[in-house]
């Protein structure tokens, strides 16, 4: 994954003079950006590192492809769909094992969202996991389904809110059911020039997992900022976690790096 890490530098850091969006337009693409039911075609590359992880304490590297894409269904409602196909390389989980990449189960989340909300927003549909792992060890080999649900409120320089969801397995030739549980709250204050302060953890709870390994709560945040390389607009942004709350075999640190491509309308 070095190469996306790589690839996240170089947009980051890249010379001011090199943009040429408005400050303006920076803060604008920002909130946007911050909001999962903006009505804004994006592809963000979200690469999540969780370190000392398994039974041998390595390093489980997840590299989120993630494309956004609002459709207009009337002059009152926005369907905004997301899908999450995961890049998973996992380390061994037992000595001479040896680690394993490839897809992990892929995601779909369908959001119905007012078109013209106020100062607070939400939206709500359906999500279904897909079983697309191109091996057991990499996903559930399981269909399932549930409700998901995301409320925020965009205040000047803040975009806050938190997402939710549960899905529950139906289908499929895995082993064990699946019942999974994720929040997001996230809380982004926009700086100038297209900078921000960005704090989005994800809390999962895996219901069918033992007492005491249930749950993986971390906390912690990061900095990003909004620019364009030619006409291309990117939102960049790095982040570290440390869970407060752990199942056995999971790491204390996690990081995160992500580059957008936003695809503003007109």
């Amino acid at each position: 994954m070095s190469n996306v890490r790589s690839l996240f530098a170089t947009c980051l850091f890249v010379s001011a003079a090199a943009f040429p969006v408005t400050a303006q337009e920076e803060g604008d693409l920002a909130r946007a950006a911050q909001n999962p039911i903006a009505d804004l075609i994006s592809l963000p590359f979200q690469n999540n590192t969780a370190f000392d992880w398994g039974p041998q304490g390595g390093t489980l590297n997840v590299l989120n492809i993630q494309p956004v894409l609002p459709f207009t269904l009337s002059d009152g409602v926005n369907l905004i769909t997301r899908t999450i196909l995961p890049v998973v390389t996992q380390p061994e989980l037992s000595p001479g094992q040896g680690s394993k990449t490839g897809l992990g189960d892929l995601t779909f989340t369908a959001f119905f969202s007012p078109r013209n909300a106020g100062s607070v927003t939400w939206g709500a549909g359906p999500v279904v996991l897909i079983p697309t792992a191109t091996n057991d060890r990499l996903g559930t080999n399981k269909w399932g389904v549930g409700p998901s649900a995301v409320v925020l409120t965009i205040a000047g320089r803040w975009v806050a809110g938190a997402l939710a969801s549960q899905v529950w397995s139906f289908a499929g030739s895995g082993d064990s059911d699946v019942s999974s549980f994720l929040a997001q709250p996230f809380i982004n204050l926009n700086l100038e020039n297209g900078w921000y302060l960005v704090t989005a953890p994800i809390w999962t709870a895996n219901w069918k997992a033992s007492e005491g390994n249930k749950w993986t709560i971390p906390m912690g945040g990061g900095a990003g900022k909004v620019f364009a390389i030619g006409s291309q607009p990117i939102n960049a942004n790095a982040q570290l976690y440390y869970n407060v709350a752990r199942p056995d075999f999971v790491g204390r640190w996690s990081s995160r790096f992500q580059v957008q491509l936003l695809f503003p309308k007109g």
